[in-house]
């Protein structure tokens, strides 16, 4: 009789929506379980002493039951490093990071404990006290929050770009301490919408890696990598596990950057090209495509220790199985409230690169088959006062922080997330006290058009 096939382990070349569902998964050994178990253990027990010895110094085989395909492959010994303690990884969240890094088309990705952990995660990796970062000026509020504050407190100075298509303030912007171009693929509240391929070009001809924020695309709607950027970082929080109920964050190497090349330029980033102690190879050296990756996970992951639970990271992949039906609805719902948004009377304007009326409408075609996610920007009549009366008025949106659930949400950006930036910054920005931002979730859109009804209501009964 012959025996059953073997299952696939090699999901390359499987379509995106398969690979959802399968990259990274695998059959427990122990008792049959098709769904991964979650792995609730700090620690893992070694074989004897000198496993213990190549453990620490990563030259020993990883025999764990999950996938071993995750990239991070030692040239000297072949195999993946074997695991010392979950703050470093975790067989539950290797199946989150292997299926992420499948669908964004990346090398390897790591998870972490947020999105902020992520942002400062693939950051740290690359720039340190004296260093210096270029960010497009439109990004999330905590981002811009987290890079004066906390950036600014480590020696990690920041300056913003405002025109992406203007050569010479790149030039002006950029220096010999620059370490990092940092952007969003769809920016955070205003869906003003990044021209990847553009800024990529920039940072290629600086030997920069490009990092790019893609929490709002996601792999669904846009893949960076495929726009010539170098690592993605995700608030897995959001769309990617989808239902508000774990927090969480990812860093994915794409394993495109040259960084013998750029250290050949003078651009230094001894985590990845450097040996991190005496009688070990570089990171570079030892995993190749997977080096930064694996670089974020020993030196800054494992150091600072912003790790996921993997109760959250099996919530993670669970999630990604029905990210890209869940996006369609997503985006199906949210042109169509936009479109009918623009058409009220109590509406001043609408932020959506969607729509045909958008100056980014172009882009939107060309990079994001116009479907450029369900986080958006409208501003009503009336400034604070009809921003405060729309914003009580409505029932089925959720008063609320967050973006990316289920549910509709709805916040007012001028009084949270930008409250602490000075009036001149958000007006450039284009935050305006009468600027709303929504998170159109999967309800009915008839339902959330009827909400949405009732909030205006309110506004022109000021």
């Amino acid at each position: 009789m012959s025996r059953a096939a073997e299952p696939i382990a090699d999901w390359e070349g499987f379509d995106f929506e398969t690979r959802q569902v399968h990259a990274g998964s695998y059959e427990d050994r122990n008792s049959g379980l098709r769904v991964p178990p979650i792995a609730l253990s700090a620690g893992y027990v070694f074989d004897d002493f000198d496993d213990g010895v190549a453990r620490f110094a990563g030259r020993s085989h990883w025999e764990g039951a999950a996938s071993t395909s995750r990239g991070e492959v030692d040239a000297f010994t072949g195999s993946e490093p074997a695991p010392v303690y979950s703050r470093q990884g975790n067989p539950t969240n290797n199946v989150a990071e292997e299926r992420l890094a499948s669908l964004e088309g990346g090398a390897v990705a790591v998870a972490v404990s947020s999105g902020q952990a992520a942002i400062s995660s693939a950051l740290f990796a690359l720039a340190g006290h004296g260093d210096h970062i270029v960010s497009t000026a439109s990004i999330y509020g905590g981002t811009r929050i987290l890079f004066g504050r906390s950036f600014a407190r480590f020696g990690i100075e920041v300056d913003y770009v405002w025109d992406a298509e203007d050569d010479a303030e790149w030039e002006r912007a950029i220096r010999p301490e620059t370490k990092a171009i940092y952007t969003e693929s769809i920016p955070n509240p205003r869906n003003d919408i990044t021209d990847l391929r553009r800024i990529a070009e920039v940072a290629a001809r600086h030997r920069l890696p490009l990092v790019v924020d893609n929490t709002v695309g996601t792999p669904a709607l846009i893949r960076p990598f495929e726009h010539g950027a170098n690592i993605v970082v995700h608030s897995t929080t959001k769309f990617l596990t989808g239902h508000g109920a774990a927090v969480g964050g990812a860093v994915v190497d794409g394993g495109n950057f040259d960084w013998a090349a750029a250290e050949t330029a003078g651009r230094s980033f001894p985590l990845v090209t450097r040996a991190p102690r005496p009688g070990l190879a570089s990171m570079l050296d030892r995993y190749g495509r997977g080096a930064y990756a694996r670089a974020v996970r020993e030196s800054v992951v494992n150091d600072i220790g912003p790790s996921l639970s993997p109760f959250n990271g099996f919530l993670l992949h669970q999630g990604m199985e029905t990210l890209s039906l869940r996006m369609d609805r997503h985006v199906e719902s949210s042109q169509r409230i936009a479109a009918w948004l623009e058409e009220q009377p109590e509406v001043e304007s609408v932020d959506y690169a969607g729509l045909p009326s958008s100056p980014l409408h172009a882009l939107a075609q060309r990079d994001y088959a116009a479907r450029t996610g369900s986080v958006f920007g409208v501003t009503v009549r009336g400034g604070r006062e009809g921003a405060r009366a729309f914003f009580d008025g409505l029932r089925l949106f959720s008063r609320m922080t967050g973006i990316g659930d289920t549910r509709s949400m709805v916040l007012h950006p001028a009084s949270s997330t930008h409250a602490s930036f000075a009036p001149e910054l958000n007006e450039r920005l284009g935050i305006t006290e009468g600027l709303l931002r929504l998170s159109v979730g999967l309800e009915s859109a008839d339902d959330l058009i009827a909400d949405l009804r009732g909030g205006l209501d309110r506004v022109a009964a000021r």
